[in-house]
């Protein structure tokens, strides 16, 4: 199932959402929505990523997600009105509809079918996040690696020849932030894996060249 609440709607709905949000367009770097903040507003980004993150304490940022075209952010709050769980930043330049709570509530009153996408939605992230869990408690480090660049080269890996590059540029720290792992075990992991010919990487750039190798490390 996709995670693109755009793609999931009516045309006709697709109008009447269009109509209720103004276009707002965020810089690379720009924070849209932060943690702990008042909710006043829904985003559906239509051009651009996010990095969606919270900061732990000792001040270390864990990376939740990333998300792309399509997606919604901001609307957990919008449907339980409690303050931000977390911040969500334009890893790129991103073009997105924004909607005040009001305006998106009163969409999905009028749109049950559209409730109904976003409720599933909801859903594959909450399975998502029970099937991180689990992984967080029985795989080594390693493995927790290979998973995360699997799933980054199924949302954004460009395939040439053989090799698979992740166009998210995404930096070891970042990487550390999603694994729940220190970025010394991540980038020993990852030295591993460039000695094993699995994968190569440059500054902010990682090409994943066995993805069956990484997809039995997750699996083991």
């Amino acid at each position: 199932m996709t995670a693109d609440f755009w793609a999931g709607l009516e045309p006709a709905a697709r109008e009447a959402l269009r109509k209720r949000g103004q276009s707002c367009t965020y810089a690379r770097g720009r924070e849209l929505l932060h943690e702990g903040q008042v909710p006043d507003r829904v985003l559906l980004l239509r051009s651009g990523l996010v990095k969606v993150s919270r900061v732990v304490l000792g001040g270390r940022e864990v990376v939740l997600a990333y998300r792309g075209p399509g997606e919604l952010v901001g609307e957990q709050s919008a449907l339980d009105g409690e303050p931000r769980s977390a911040t969500v930043a334009a890893v790129e330049a991103v073009d997105a509809f924004v909607f005040t709570h009001s305006a998106f509530r009163g969409f999905l009153r009028e749109h049950p079918e559209a409730a109904l996408v976003l409720l599933a939605l909801m859903s594959q992230r909450l399975r998502e996040a029970d099937s991180r869990r689990a992984e967080f408690s029985t795989l080594s480090t390693m493995g927790r690696v290979a998973s995360r660049l699997a799933e980054l080269c199924d949302r954004f890996g460009d395939e040439h020849d053989g090799r698979i590059r992740i166009s998210l540029p995404i930096t070891q720290d970042e990487l550390a932030g999603s694994t729940g792992a220190s970025i010394e075990s991540v980038g020993r992991a990852l030295q591993t894996m460039r000695s094993l010919k699995y994968i190569e990487t440059k500054r902010r750039e990682i090409q994943v060249l066995d993805r069956e190798a990484l997809d039995a490390l997750r699996n083991a």
